[in-house]
């Protein structure tokens, strides 16, 4: 009885070695002791690494087969980029150049080997990669787009050999030729290294088919929520819904998606309530990094759904980011990427102190040098020059402004569809005083980013600044929205402080000491926490309370006055002197 057909989908890499007879004939044991290294050391752990599984090899050719296109694409990258370093010596008539071809289709599995056009269009496209290259076919490149920071250009539909129909081909090379033959494209700058995460479908607890929608909806969200995150590629919802009603393995589901981070959780309903839980993951290690549980009343089903969503990837978010600062801060010096200068720079960039700040620009500064095409490291380092006057360490104020400025609007430039340009942008206008464009940069960041804290936040501020007195009422809402949007976010102890202001501003004094209290609970809390503080306490009658905290500023700030505050936010501040700046003069801040 003959054995029914297996096939299956799967992403394919087809390899050859450009030029390679002539090589052959140049140098035999040379050639072929290179090849040989560059197997063992860079192309065998670099699909080990991304669960390839090599299906065949063919002289200076190989077949590889994943389960997700992300990592096909990802170890085809890795490898490129590997045999630009390892190559780099030798001459250039001897220089070993892949070219690449990436394919997702249906294959026919035969044993250890697969079959099909799958397979087919995989070879075909390789043997029209550049140089040093890689080619992808549409279907790949619809996979990864927002997932992997490298870009690719359209090349067209194209005919190719023995496939009856044109293939859609996207094409990425380094930018280097092999010897006789015409020079590809300029390849675009190196890319970040983009941590990923896969949100898996949660699961159904309640034994009822009417609430899977939404279960389903809460997935789908928080997928879209967190895509919104420039920084953090995202795995589309068709590729993780394959997991759906399966019970899985957290590592596998990682090598498989080709993803550093994992989220799985549950809902279930009894009654009028509903129980949501949640846990992130890091997949290589299955080390839970955060867990939660959520227990709500359903009163309207999408309020419900909005409300997790905005909580859950306001927790997500922080956590990600906290993790790969942490990464790049232990990463050998050695052995630094533009990412990884990028995130130990962050790491630096969050504590607001005058020495952290010098040290995450230059860390900024050597990020960008290694790839000018990195668009967050500019729309941070311009956020980094807006610490540097806040912390009064920018020795000209104007030129640290016009430095700020030029950084934002080159990141806008590079991705004008991150929500971090526009509110770095927002941070450089605020402290040049021109407010209302400030509330407009952060008003576009909002609009790409509604879950983007920090963006709220610097509006209110701004708003506030612009509006004086007749704002707290209008501003309170979008500070509000920033500490729920973030609980753990770097600047709460900002986004409390604003708060505390807004509650001085409308005499709510005992709510304004309760804000400033939290926040000067927080270890990278600025003197703006301890003088607000002063000033709340002074409303509140112990004005030698408030003076013992005045000095205590004073001795860990010499130069800290009534000038100095104005001169950062400018005018608007003045506002709230009644407020504000006068219980600080009583209790003791200089004028000047």
């Amino acid at each position: 009885m003959p054995q029914p057909t297996i096939r299956k989908l799967a992403a394919i890499v087809s390899t050859d070695v450009v030029s390679y007879s002539r090589l052959i004939g140049q140098d035999e044991a040379g050639t072929l002791a290179r090849m040989k290294a560059h197997r063992a050391e860079l192309w065998d752990p670099e699909i080990r690494r991304h669960g390839g599984r090599l299906v065949g090899t063919a002289g200076d050719s190989l077949l590889i087969e994943f389960a997700s296109a992300v990592s096909a694409v990802e170890c085809s990258l890795a490898v490129q980029h590997g045999m630009v370093e390892r190559e780099a010596g030798q001459p250039d008539d001897t220089r070993l150049l892949l070219r690449i071809g990436v394919n997702i289709g249906e294959v026919v599995v035969d044993g250890e080997d697969i079959h099909g056009d799958g397979v087919n269009v995989a070879a075909r496209l390789q043997a029209i990669a550049p140089a040093g290259g890689i080619c992808l076919s549409g279907k790949v490149h619809d996979e990864i787009v927002g997932k992997i920071a490298a870009t690719f250009d359209d090349a067209g539909a194209q005919a190719v050999k023995n496939i009856a129909r044109p293939v859609q081909v996207w094409r990425w090379t380094a930018g280097q030729a092999a010897p006789g033959e015409d020079a590809a494209a300029p390849a675009p700058a190196a890319r970040t290294e983009k941590p990923a995460i896969a949100v898996l479908p949660f699961d159904n607890m309640s034994g009822d088919a009417e609430q899977e929608y939404f279960v389903d909806g809460i997935t789908e969200d928080i997928i879209t929520e967190l895509s919104k995150f420039r920084w953090l590629a995202v795995i589309a919802r068709n590729s993780t819904f394959v997991y759906k009603n399966q019970a899985v393995d957290v590592p596998k589901v990682g090598r498989e998606l080709g993803v550093g981070y994992v989220l799985e959780g549950s809902v279930r309903k009894a009654g009028e309530r509903v129980r949501i839980t949640a846990q992130l993951i890091e997949a290589a290690t299955n080390e839970h990094i955060w867990a939660e549980r959520y227990d709500r009343q359903l009163v309207d089903i999408f309020d419900l759904q909005d409300e997790m969503t905005q909580t859950l990837v306001g927790i997500i978010e922080p956590e990600l980011a906290n993790r790969e600062r942490t990464r790049g801060r232990d990463k050998p010096t050695t052995d630094m990427s533009a990412w990884d200068l990028y995130q130990r720079a962050l790491y630096h960039r969050w504590r607001f102190t005058s020495a952290d700040t010098k040290i995450a620009h230059d860390y900024f500064d050597q990020a960008i040098a290694i790839d000018p095409g990195f668009a967050a490291a500019y729309a941070h380092r311009a956020w980094t020059s807006y610490v540097e006057i806040l912390t009064n360490i920018a020795p000209d104020r104007a030129a640290a402004i016009a430095a700020g400025i030029a950084d934002a609007r080159r990141a806008i430039e590079l991705d004008d569809r991150d929500a971090l340009g526009y509110c770095a942008q927002g941070f450089i206008l605020t402290i040049s005083h021109d407010y209302a464009r400030a509330a407009e940069s952060y008003r576009r960041a909002i609009e790409f980013n509604p879950s983007f804290a920090a963006a709220h936040y610097g509006w209110a501020l701004a708003s506030a600044m612009s509006l004086g007195l007749n704002g707290p009422e209008a501003c309170e809402p979008a500070v509000d929205m920033a500490v729920r949007l973030s609980p753990n976010d770097p600047l709460m102890w900002a986004f409390l402080n604003l708060k505390g202001l807004l509650r001085l501003a409308s005499g709510d004094h005992e709510a304004a000491l309760s804000a400033y209290r939290r926040a000067n609970q927080l270890p990278n809390k600025m003197y703006w926490v301890t003088l607000g503080l002063a000033a709340s306490t002074w409303h509140l009658g112990d004005e030698q309370g408030a003076s013992a905290i005045v000095a205590a500023v004073r001795s860990e700030v010499p130069d800290i006055s009534i000038a100095r505050l104005v001169n950062f936010l400018g005018p608007g501040l003045q506002a709230f002197d009644a407020c504000l700046l006068a219980p600080m003069r009583k209790a003791g801040l200089p004028e000047q």
